[in-house]
């Protein structure tokens, strides 16, 4: 239970520095280091207080990693990117190199990339590699895991030809049809698999990159990459502002995909469509995910009527509003709302919930269940 001295200590942390100008709350030499750290941050009229110093900056966040858990020192950070204007100082690579890695540090750096100095890029793809791995052993076994068994069940048939019969789950099927007489099991239902090529599926990730959706970008950076290691998922990754770049080469590596888009543009949907419309050749076997916060700025008629006329040729379309562990952010509601009456599931999904999203697409299940 807390002493009255502790709660006292407990407010004046809270409160800050200017509540107790004479210094009547005794505070030791650690809750006195946490009120510096602090008040140089939330104090307003410390608005400055870090100043434009990287060795000022840099000792403050030596100070917050010394004096917090890492889950509010991200908080804090990120704080001080918005609060103080530091952006720029990410540009220097002995601040990069003290900082406490997290999602929006990189969606922040890669908005960045553009001007980072050479002195400072491989600290920053170090950094970036560091919570792409992270991300990676995650998310890795629970999306191979779901995609491989969504594939495997997709694929079973009750009529396999000879060469595709699953001897083991036909005879447990058919135990049942035993005959002691001719010590044998009649066969009376075969169980197989369809041909290969037939298992092949077409995911096709269409990745709004204006600034608002950092942290969806580096998720769906990610997620794109470990499903690409798949043979029987045919992954093509495009990334979109007013430009569309084709990012599918850089599959292999999610730092080199990452730093491959261009964070911070407008928003031109239709423009992506138009570049992927004529990328579908299997509709029914096709799989189109638009991450995006549905801000237009290009055709919007136009873009309803694309995504119309390739919804008919029986592909299936979903809409994500962001994919972050935070839900969807601002977005087009009245865009939103338009897609879902075209019966195109439209929501915001945690990169936790990818998985089951792609293993109920694969399979052509109803997504209803995730909509809120």
């Amino acid at each position: 239970m807390s002493t009255p001295d502790e709660h006292l200590q407990k407010w004046r942390l809270i409160l800050g520095a200017k509540a107790d100008p004479d210094g009547e709350v005794e505070m030791g030499e650690k809750l006195q280091g946490m009120s510096n750290t602090l008040d140089a941050l939330y104090d307003s009229e410390k608005k400055g207080g870090l100043g434009n110093s990287v060795p000022n900056v840099n000792r403050w966040l030596g100070d917050i990693r010394r004096y917090f858990p890492r889950s509010v020192v991200q908080i804090m950070q990120r704080d001080a990117l918005e609060r103080l204007g530091l952006n720029r100082m990410l540009l220097e690579p002995e601040l990069l190199a003290a900082v406490e890695p997290d999602v929006h540090l990189v969606g922040t750096l890669l908005s960045l990339a553009k001007i980072l100095p050479d002195r400072s890029r491989e600290t920053a793809r170090q950094l970036v590699r560091q919570v792409t791995q992270e991300l990676e052993k995650r998310l890795r076994q629970p999306l191979l895991q779901a995609i491989r068994g969504s594939l495997h069940r997709a694929a079973r048939t009750r009529r396999p030809r000879p060469g595709d019969i699953d001897w083991r789950q036909t005879i447990l099927k058919n135990l049942k049809h035993y005959q002691p007489k001719y010590k044998s099991i009649i066969p009376a239902e075969l169980r197989g698999y369809a041909r290969r090529q037939q298992q092949l599926r077409h995911l096709i990730l269409l990745i709004d990159q204006s600034g608002s959706m950092a942290e969806s970008v580096v998720h769906a950076g990610v997620l794109s990459c470990i499903m690409a290691s798949l043979r029987s998922i045919q992954t093509q990754v495009i990334a979109f502002d007013t430009n569309v770049v084709d990012l599918t080469e850089h599959l292999t590596d999610p730092v080199d995909l990452l730093f491959a888009t261009q964070l911070g543009g407008g928003t031109d949907i239709n423009r992506a469509l138009t570049y992927v419309e004529p990328l579908v050749s299997r509709p029914r076997d096709t799989i189109i995910v638009l991450l995006s916060d549905l801000f237009e700025g290009g055709n919007i008629s136009e873009m309803f009527r694309r995504i119309a006329r390739l919804q008919a040729t029986g592909l299936q379309f979903i809409c994500l509003l962001a994919l972050s562990d935070e839900g969807a952010g601002a977005y087009d509601h009245g865009h939103a709302q338009q897609l879902g009456q075209m019966g195109i599931p439209t929501f915001a999904a945690t990169p936790d919930q990818f998985p089951e999203i792609m293993a109920a697409a694969i399979q052509r299940e109803s997504l209803g269940r995730f909509l809120k």
